[in-house]
């Protein structure tokens, strides 16, 4: 009997599901690069995985962070895609990054973007989301 292949991610990267975010989302492997990580939490907000969006965001904003209006937003919200429109630095070398991106949702019946320039922070040999900037 053979598996049927894994969906595409909705990362919009055009892999496989299971050999792209789901790795990171599962804790089997940390992001390489921060367009990684920031994929993977545009699949956390899809797949409600509130605690993964925990776990890479900066320690020392961890606590007291709003993760109830998180869980919120991702569960009243239908993500319809992903693009990345630029990225400064965040490769694997890197200690910092930052990428700029759009986020489709559906909410309240309207279509809606989330447009956002993140940057990003390795720590440990770990990429975390630190914050959004001003464009």
């Amino acid at each position: 009997m053979t598996s049927s292949p894994s969906p595409v991610c909705v990362c919009g990267s055009g892999q496989a599901y299971d050999s792209c975010c789901l790795p990171y989302l599962n804790g089997d492997s940390v992001p390489p690069t921060a367009e990684a990580l920031m994929r993977s939490r545009y699949s956390a907000y899809v797949t409600e995985n509130i605690d993964y969006l925990k776990g890479t965001l900066w320690p020392k904003h961890q606590p007291g962070f709003g993760f109830a209006a998180t869980a919120r937003w991702a569960a009243e919200s239908h993500w319809t895609g992903l693009r990345v429109l630029a990225k400064e630095k965040g490769d694997t070398a890197d200690r910092e990054g930052t990428v700029l991106f759009e986020a489709k949702y559906l909410s309240g019946g309207m279509l809606q973007t989330h447009r956002e320039k993140s940057r990003f922070r390795k720590k440990a040999g770990r990429w975390f989301y630190v914050e959004a900037l001003e464009e």
